[in-house]
């Protein structure tokens, strides 16, 4: 059986995930992840700074070893926001290929946007008439509209449904902000009301302008859209919601939360302090001072783009370039 490897270097996290194509899906060999913020201070330097270029190739070193160990017949490596643009992001991605061997491409956010549709594609409910995606990142967050009267057939529940979900893509936009780039722009260790406010404020701004231009809220309120979100804000208010004493992707990928459920939960999260937050465990130390700001950006959402209901996806960018990869080998090898 032919084995893949998809890998995502983050603003915040490096993820990396092994597997081989199943009949509708594919089957995880081996998965990976680590919180490296790649982008730490960033938005204040323009740069990625020696240590976190350092803590990341670290990292890189144990996806290299395990991507070894493996007959990876195709592969994909691939970097985002953080080196998009950060003035030595080029320069970082170099060092990676010279020291460890690895062909990261930076990705554009176009391409970031597609593949997150793909990755999530088969969650998408195909008695609806849109969907909006929305990947909260750490250095950039993604929206993108579909129109699913555009696919050429049905969802067959299987590989080939990630290049349907392509040609449903009428609209996106890649926001600059994410989580990381928004906790450091306020002070998330310790946010009040009023600067959650702001916050939610601010990144509603930065939406204005993809809503003027395609009138979204227009068709959701006149349509059946399904609302999809994935990211690691999204998954965490899900594990909050069903009480999870650990995190546990069985039950929370797939799964649907209500919007007034969301809201219960952020002011959950607002009313504790850091040292609460860290204590729960769906939040923990490494996500205690990011999940305000990822509640932000999904209140923002919310209020944007109203809905009773959406569908919580733990997946996303590696599931997208994977099921693209197979898909891709599968129609060539007809």
């Amino acid at each position: 059986m032919p084995t893949y490897a998809a890998l995502d270097l983050g603003t915040n996290s490096c993820r990396l995930l092994i597997a081989q194509p199943t009949q509708r899906s594919f089957h995880v060999v081996d998965a990976f992840s680590s919180i490296i913020r790649l982008g730490e201070g960033m938005s204040l330097s323009g740069s990625l700074s020696e240590s976190a270029m350092m803590r990341t190739l670290e990292v890189l070193k144990v996806c290299a070893a395990k991507m070894k160990r493996y007959n990876i017949v195709r592969s994909r490596q691939v970097a985002t926001e953080a080196c998009r643009i950060a003035n030595n992001g080029e320069y970082f991605i170099e060092q990676v290929k010279q020291r460890l061997g690895m062909q990261i491409e930076i990705l554009s956010r176009r391409l970031e946007a597609q593949l997150a549709v793909s990755g999530c594609a088969t969650l998408i409910d195909e008695e609806c008439d849109y969907a909006l995606l929305f990947d909260i990142g750490g250095g950039s967050s993604e929206i993108v509209w579909m129109d699913l009267s555009k696919r050429c057939k049905n969802w067959q529940r299987s590989l080939s449904d990630c290049l349907e979900a392509k040609r449903c893509i009428t609209a996106w936009t890649s926001l600059p902000t994410g989580v990381v780039t928004l906790a450091e722009r306020f002070d998330t260790n310790n946010v009040d009301h009023v600067v959650f406010q702001q916050m939610v404020q601010y990144v509603q701004e930065l939406m204005e302008p993809f809503e003027a231009k395609y009138k979204l809220r227009h068709c959701i309120a006149n349509g059946n859209t399904h609302f999809l979100g994935t990211s690691g804000t999204i998954t965490t208010l899900a594990g909050i919601q069903l009480k999870l004493q650990r995190y546990d992707r069985n039950r929370v990928d797939g799964c649907w939360l209500a919007s007034l459920d969301i809201r219960s939960v952020i002011r959950q999260l607002l009313n504790q302090t850091y040292d609460q937050r860290i204590a729960n465990p769906c939040v923990g130390p490494e996500r205690a001072d990011l999940v305000i700001a990822g509640c932000a950006i999904l209140e923002a959402v919310l209020r944007t783009w109203p809905t009773k209901r959406l569908r919580v996806a733990d997946r996303g960018l590696r599931e997208g370039m994977l099921t693209t990869m197979m898909a891709e080998d599968a129609q060539k090898s007809k």
